[in-house]
């Protein structure tokens, strides 16, 4: 059975995630400098958030998934719904987009403007297990809502998953602001850390939300929804061999067909 990694398409999505995070990190990083006036407030940057979110969900969710984030990527792994060579290769695009996306907003910016790049950080006497706590608590709520609003086993009109995932990160910023700058996202931390070479305490902002998506997607798959799919299913869909029985079935019958017209 043919692996995934070996097709076009797995390089494509990889591809389209590292598009999808420079922009999401270049926007969103960007809306978080020191403008000259009233403005950032963290209604605004909030709102930039979670709307560049929801746009590049509904713009490559059906190309890739539009994880754009490594904490949703590992949710999806630890549920079985993607592969581990799937799971590399997209942290991998996400990683390097939020450097590039880190990038190129430090060089189209003014110093004065620019800052230190909007680089998570304790705030207002935040101690580390308070950040990791919070950015957890954040994480698991976004990675919930993940699940949630693109569940095919519903039978309920949610609508686009777009809306409800950008919201989702904005009411996370909302709170998470006044704590830790908000990052639910260790690729938005990681490509202004890069940048700017600032690593101080950038160990938060991998734990908490890995450990929030982990947990909401044990939480959701294995408690809330659980899933139905055999253990060899799980297994073949980790090692990327897995083909759902409707495409099995579409391609024997192709396969049929063309049995048929060779035969006459």
């Amino acid at each position: 059975m043919a692996n995934e990694a070996r097709s076009l398409a797995f390089f494509r999505d990889a591809a389209t995630e590292f598009l999808a995070t420079m922009i999401f990190v270049l926007i969103g990083i960007g809306s978080a400098l020191n403008w000259p006036s009233a403005l950032p407030g963290v209604l605004q940057i909030s709102l930039v958030f979670g709307l560049t979110i929801a746009t590049l969900v509904q713009s490559v969710g059906h190309v890739s998934g539009a994880h754009i984030n490594p904490a949703v990527t590992v949710a999806l792994l630890a549920a079985q719904k993607i592969s581990v060579p799937r799971a590399v290769a997209y942290i991998i695009a996400q990683m390097v987009g939020a450097i590039a996306g880190a990038g190129v907003i430090h060089q189209i910016t003014p110093s004065e403007i620019r800052g230190g790049l909007a680089v998570n950080g304790l705030q207002n006497n935040t101690t580390a297990g308070q950040a990791v706590a919070v950015e957890l608590i954040l994480t698991f709520l976004l990675v919930l809502c993940v699940f949630a609003s693109t569940d095919s086993c519903r039978t309920d009109n949610v609508g686009s998953p777009a809306l409800p995932i950008g919201l989702s990160v904005t009411t996370g910023h909302l709170l998470g602001i006044y704590f830790t700058g908000c990052s639910m996202n260790p690729a938005r931390s990681f490509g202004p850390a890069v940048i700017m070479g600032n690593y101080q305490d950038h160990w938060v902002f991998w734990v908490g939300p890995l450990a929030g998506g982990i947990i909401a997607s044990l939480i959701y798959n294995f408690i809330l929804a659980p899933d139905a799919r055999s253990l060899s299913e799980r297994i073949e869909v980790l090692k990327g061999t897995y083909q759902p029985e409707d495409d099995r079935v579409e391609k024997n019958d192709q396969k049929y067909s063309v049995e048929l017209v060779e035969k006459f």
